[in-house]
């Protein structure tokens, strides 16, 4: 009969077997009696407070207290963040760690009044030596936290709480005191996730919209660099950011846009880094993979921008793909790709910043770059020097917000945009950006 994994726990501390060793025995001593989520939580707890002997030891060796508030609040905080991006209530998860937290103390506290009491065995040992606290062990603590975190959205999600009284520690060095245990067993039970995204936003109060910030006119950033950081609302400005506002307005939240760039859009999506993800989304079959597109509210497709002294020499795509003609593409989305599968014999030259590309092609160390027609206008009213080579455009696409996969979410966001789009909002704020909306049921012309 295959151990419990409590057992296996008990065994690999009191063996003081590495932990990896133990995390896999847990999983492995797992049958159907305790789910695997459950093993894969039981075995990180336990991971996280097997390093307590190491920070008991660093701690009674400087002299430094054992309780850090500061340190608590950063923890607590950092499962909060990641807690939000996998659906987890947050403060569920703040139990979670609370009382892992106070388990480590307690294990602390037993470890250094035994090396601080005369005549007991453990001070006769000499304290063990251990790792530098801010450089290593705490790391390792931190490195934890989002596996603990997408451990306990598995036990949420399968509401199976049977069997956490398993959890078990040795009557060793890490042994848990029978409070300790029941605190954890408790937080477990009481893990919870959002039934969907619309709970999780009247809950946070906070809709959080990824955006890219270089892409005119949908939207733009103040700055060239975001650093990957949420920052001031005001320095954004565009299209989408006036429909984001106006989203957030109707669910009685607050909006907070966070930096994304294309080549990580669908990945930051993914990992739960925003609500939604907008500013000038093309509609691809690649991102209906990994999250759900609204309905369209703006149709065009990619057509080449050059200087306009350039225009008797560029007058098809063919003329464009030639060997000597250099081709200037953004990475990461819909132009590069466009660019990959059409362009086969100009020279191709990828430049990182979106915002400032169409200076190549008014400095002349570009020849020609593809992006949707809307920006193709809007950079040739900017830059008299620069103008569309072609009448017609190369593709279709079409422009859409990019969701999680969450249909009652998705249902509001398209019933809040058809709205928006029979009273007119829409098209004005394509106007207040010096812009002209082409709605996506009238197919423009393709040039083949």
């Amino acid at each position: 009969m295959a151990l419990c994994v409590g057992m296996v726990l008990m065994l690999a501390f009191s063996l003081e077997l590495p932990l990896a060793a133990a995390g896999e025995a847990a999983l492995e001593a797992a049958d159907n009696t305790e789910p695997k989520a459950q093993a894969t939580l039981y075995s990180l707890m336990a991971e996280r407070l097997a390093l307590m002997p190491a920070v008991a030891a660093a701690k009674f060796r400087s002299g430094q207290p054992i309780l850090d508030p500061a340190r608590e609040a950063a923890v607590i905080a950092e499962a909060r963040a990641a807690a939000l991006r996998v659906g987890l209530i947050p403060d569920t998860v703040e139990a979670l760690f609370v009382a892992q937290m106070n388990a480590a103390r307690a294990i602390q506290s037993r470890l250094i009044d035994s090396w601080s009491t005369p005549g007991s065995h453990q001070s006769d040992t000499p304290v063990p030596d251990a790792p530098d606290l801010a450089a290593t062990i705490r790391p390792a603590l931190s490195r934890l936290t989002p596996d603990i975190v997408a451990a306990a959205v598995d036990v949420a999600r399968g509401h199976a709480p049977a069997g956490l009284d398993a959890f078990q520690m040795s009557d060793g060095a890490v042994a848990l005191d029978a409070a300790s245990r029941a605190a954890l067993v408790r937080a477990v039970a009481g893990l919870r996730v959002y039934p969907h995204r619309l709970a999780q936003l009247s809950a946070t109060g906070v809709l959080r919209v990824g955006m890219t910030g270089d892409y005119a006119p949908f939207s733009l950033h103040a700055n060239k660099d975001t650093s990957g950081k949420a920052d001031a609302l005001a320095d954004w400005s565009g299209i989408d950011v006036d429909l984001a506002r106006d989203l957030a307005a109707s669910l009685g939240v607050a909006l907070q846009i966070v930096p994304t760039t294309w080549a990580t859009l669908a990945d930051d999506l993914s990992a739960g880094a925003f609500d939604l993800a907008a500013g000038g989304v093309s509609r691809t079959l690649d991102r209906q993979r990994v999250g759900l597109q609204t309905a369209p509210y703006h149709a065009d497709g990619k057509t080449p921008i050059i200087r306009c002294a350039d225009q008797t020499r560029f007058q098809s795509l063919e003329d464009i793909d030639q060997p000597g003609v250099r081709v200037v593409v953004n990475p990461g989305g819909t132009n590069q790709r466009f660019v990959n599968q059409r362009i086969l014999e100009a020279d191709l030259q990828v430049y990182p910043d979106n915002r400032t590309i169409f200076d190549e092609l008014v400095a002349g160390r570009a020849d020609v770059m593809f992006t949707d027609r809307i920006e193709v206008e809007l950079q040739s009213r900017a830059r008299p020097s620069l103008c569309a080579a072609l009448a017609e455009d190369l593709t279709y696409q079409e422009k859409a917000w990019l969701l999680p996969q969450d249909p009652i979410w998705l249902a509001y966001v398209d019933t809040w945009l058809a709205l928006r789009l029979a009273e007119g909002a829409v098209d004005r704020a394509f106007a207040e950006h010096g812009a002209k909306r082409r709605p996506a049921t009238r197919r423009p012309a393709i040039r083949h």
